[in-house]
């Protein structure tokens, strides 16, 4: 698989990253063994980037994995919501006992909204950055589902990787259209930072459409990456497949959708209930304030496009 250069870092990845989140007790509930072994399948066929975060719990898996993986080959980028200069060091010496390795390739703010929440992480900033001089990681950056957030990138040379949502219906993006995020995004492409995308599929929503949305991710010239979750040996064979034909064969077409699948709501809903209300179908209900599928659900994904909080995903 192609691999190109994270913007101005020194730092090489495949054209497509290992989205791990998938993969965990939250969502598809793969044992250790059977989540090392995607990894190192997906690294066989060319994968040598995984996204991981400190909230996902699964560098167990990852760890595993990096037994039969060639470490200086491959890239790990992970995440933390620290905002304190103890809570940061923390987070870094987590990952790194945890993944047991000497040094994270991308170590990246989680969730930043805007200049000002990363104005509000300054002393987390501060040790990561002393951490790259150490050569405890060789880059830093954030992950973002705000425009706000990648202008926020912007607007710090210290922010070398943006980790922004990008798919064709703009699922996902909390302040504004796909057309406000990649005009921003571009802009980060012209400052040198590297760009590697999340949820082409709309966090599941867009599988019924699964070459045309990956596609239209694929071919913006100015995201080097794109992070896409995998929970299954047949998910990676399409993704490798439309990542380097553009299209997937009929056969792993097939694998892929007699696949059952469900909704999972997230653990940081907040029992708005604007998926209660838009569903036609009375397939989700609040219950002790938290938005629960039922029998109803029909996988419509209507739901999706008015959670606040991107809560709800099909897995």
């Amino acid at each position: 698989m192609e691999r190109v250069r994270l913007g101005n870092t020194d730092i090489e990845v495949s054209k497509l990253c290992f989205g791990s989140l998938t993969m965990t007790p939250a969502q598809a509930n793969l044992s250790i063994n059977e989540g090392a072994n995607l990894i190192k399948y997906a690294y066989a066929k060319g994968i040598n980037f995984i996204d991981t975060a400190e909230y996902y719990d699964n560098y167990q898996y990852i760890k595993e994995a990096l037994k039969d993986i060639d470490r200086e080959d491959y890239v790990i980028a992970t995440k933390c919501y620290s905002y304190t200069r103890d809570m940061a060091a923390a987070s870094l010496d987590k990952a790194l006992m945890e993944l047991n390795t000497d040094y994270i390739d991308i170590f990246m703010l989680h969730e930043q909204e805007s200049i000002y929440t990363l104005k509000g992480h300054k002393e987390a900033i501060e040790y990561f950055l002393e951490a790259k001089q150490k050569g405890k990681i060789r880059a830093f950056g954030i992950s973002t589902h705000y425009v706000a957030g990648v202008h926020g990138a912007n607007e710090l040379d210290e922010v070398e990787v943006i980790h922004p949502i990008v798919n064709m219906e703009g699922i996902g993006i909390q302040d504004g259209t796909i057309s406000d995020m990649l005009e921003a995004v571009n802009k980060s492409h012209s400052l040198g930072k590297g760009i590697y995308g999340m949820k082409p599929l709309g966090g599941g929503h867009l599988i019924n459409r699964y070459e045309e949305a990956f596609n239209f991710v694929k071919k913006i010239d100015y995201i080097h990456s794109i992070a896409v979750g995998m929970q299954s040996f047949e998910e990676v064979d399409c993704n490798v497949s439309i990542m380097e034909n553009g299209s997937i064969p009929e056969s792993l077409m097939y694998d892929l959708r007699k696949k059952n699948r469900k909704l999972v709501i997230a653990d940081h809903c907040v029992g708005c209930g604007n998926c209660v209300s838009t569903c036609g179908h009375n397939g989700i209900q609040l219950i002790d304030g938290r938005a629960v599928p039922n029998s109803g659900c029909i996988l419509c994904s209507y739901c999706a496009k008015v959670c606040p909080d991107f809560c709800i995903k099909i897995v």
